[in-house]
């Protein structure tokens, strides 16, 4: 790694700290922990922890000797130096990925065989306009340069004047990890406005501040970038449209000045999946960065998701939503995307505070607790009756009549299950009572007589029943009417007498428009409304195996 000083000095020696990569392989990368002699053999040895798992062969100790104390049981490898390679120069990169011949042996393998078994050369057609193309580095507006062992920019003015006009940088998983190296490459690429260092180890040191002016676009996925990087770099960022952090072990968001993250004033997409973040707490943080529109916290540790108290909010108004506040101190104000799919949501609360934001249209929810009905959760329609103004959940589109039949499905429901307790029902259902009237079903009355929502709930509903067992042979969809009452268990006995199956055990899954996989319908018990299935619902008949 290099320093500031002199960003086109290669170093003499390896040094602990430094980022290397076996050499000729240089996706197998690591850092260094330790350079001197090993007991028992001759000669210096370089002491490397590879990034990934497996790649070692123990976890920096030797013969009961430890040198060093590796991320894992299987990580760590001592190496001859002239084993590894302290990486080249950004532009020594470039030269290899554009510029470089196809050596006589690739092109030697590039053939077919023809009919009489004889080799037949392969030519690309358009091959050498390409890399014509692509050797004209001027005009290049994108690059990657992935895994090719960048661990220092070079000259700053030669970057300049060898890539006037580049737009995109790919340097995931090189070898740098200095911040002022990625200052230098910035600086020396005026019109660069998205930069990808995913899988680069940046150092958690910010020595001074870099100048990533221009940067609209920072991806830093797997970095180990924590949040309290992320503050002393943001004066740095002044335009930053996306950030990216994924997989950086994040828990914590700590806000530099303030109970709330400041600044970003541009940033309108934030991605955090694949983080330890586990108390929306730390997500209330974000709450006023009043352009953010997209948030992604898929496969976190999250439970439990509430809209912030404007009250708590670190601002002068004590009360959200009168006339004479200000529309910037209300939280989220600009989220439409949210994210949350993988989590340990299995509250209905957090469902329904979802409400509450107030231009959130776009959710996933898959994964968590709360959306596996196999897991106590509920069906997708009835996430779709609980969140008013959503249009996508989890990646597909929520159109006028999945809403409607899924809402009418959802009152019909409540309605089955309700003791006649209106504050009960109103506490539980938050819109059940909106949902009856603006339906129409305003005029029933939850109750627990028998002419009141239970005959109502009787009624006979329509499904389309479709065999999928691999015994029970080709059978044509039937379309039955049956009473909505009708449990699970009784359907399988029709089931079996309506496609006449013998020596079969049946099992019954609700295939949902919007689910990617059927639901298990797996409680005997249970009647038809009360898991969901409704008016043109299509049941799969499966058996047992």
């Amino acid at each position: 790694m290099q320093t500031s000083s002199d960003p086109t000095r290669k170093p003499d020696s390896f040094r602990v700290g430094q980022r290397v990569h076996f050499a000729g392989q240089p996706r197998r990368v690591g850092t260094v922990r330790y350079v001197g002699p090993v007991e028992g053999y001759g000669g210096d040895w370089v002491g490397v922890d590879w990034d990934e798992d497996g790649q070692g062969k123990h976890d920096g100790s030797h013969n009961g000797v430890r040198y060093f104390t590796a991320r894992g049981l299987h990580t760590a490898s001592f190496v001859r130096s002239h084993n590894l390679s302290s990486g080249v120069s950004l532009l020594e990169a470039l030269e290899t990925r554009y510029r470089a011949q196809s050596t006589k042996e690739e092109e030697d393998e590039m053939y077919v065989l023809s009919a009489r078994n004889k080799k037949v050369t392969i030519e690309l057609l358009g091959k050498h306009q390409i890399e014509d193309k692509f050797s004209r580095f001027e005009e290049l507006t994108t690059a990657s340069l992935a895994y090719l062992g960048v661990s220092f920019p070079g000259p700053r003015d030669k970057i300049s004047s060898t890539l006037p006009n580049l737009k995109e940088l790919d340097l995931t998983g090189n070898l740098l990890s200095d911040w002022n190296d990625i200052s230098i490459i910035c600086e020396g690429l005026p019109t660069l406005t998205a930069l990808n260092l995913s899988n680069d180890s940046m150092s958690p040191v910010i020595h001074c501040m870099p100048q990533l002016s221009n940067i609209r676009i920072l991806v830093l996925n797997r970095t180990g970038v924590l949040w309290d990087q992320m503050e002393a770099l943001k004066d740095a960022l002044p335009q930053v449209e996306e950030l990216h952090l994924m997989g950086n072990h994040l828990r914590k968001i700590t806000p530099m000045s303030s109970d709330f993250v400041q600044g970003f004033d541009t940033l309108r997409l934030l991605n955090l999946d694949n983080n330890c973040i586990s108390t929306w707490d730390e997500i209330v943080k974000f709450s006023q960065l009043h352009r953010l529109e997209q948030l992604f916290l898929n496969n976190n540790n999250l439970n439990h998701i509430s809209y912030p108290d404007c009250g708590k909010l670190d601002k002068p108004s004590n009360e959200c939503g009168n006339g004479s506040e200000e529309r910037s101190s209300i939280p989220f104000k600009s989220l439409c995307s949210l994210y949350l799919g993988g989590n340990n949501i299995e509250d209905l609360a957090s469902v329904d505070s979802l409400n509450s934001f107030p231009n959130l249209m776009d959710i996933r929810l898959s994964g968590n607790p709360v959306a596996d009905v196999g897991k106590g959760g509920v069906a997708i329609f009835v996430i779709v009756a609980r969140i008013a103004k959503m249009k996508m959940l989890n990646g597909s589109e929520v159109g006028p009549r999945e809403r409607k039949d899924s809402e009418i499905r959802y009152v019909r429901l409540v309605m089955s299950k309700c003791n006649g307790d209106l504050e009960e029902i109103r506490r539980l259902h938050p819109r059940f009572y909106e949902l009856k009237k603006i339906h129409g079903l305003d005029d029933e009355r939850p109750t627990t007589e028998a002419s009141g929502p239970q005959k109502m709930a009787s009624g006979l509903i329509s499904i389309t029943l479709k065999c999928v067992g691999a015994s029970m042979g080709e059978k044509t969809p039937l379309v039955k009417k049956l009473p909505s009452t009708a449990t699970v268990g009784k359907l399988k006995n029709l089931c079996l007498s309506f496609f006449k199956l013998k020596s079969v055990k049946p099992i019954l899954f609700l295939k949902e428009e919007g689910s990617p996989l059927p639901i298990l319908l797996e409680d005997d018990m249970a009647t038809l409304v009360e898991l969901g299935v409704g008016n043109d619902s299509t049941i799969l008949v499966d058996e047992l195996s």
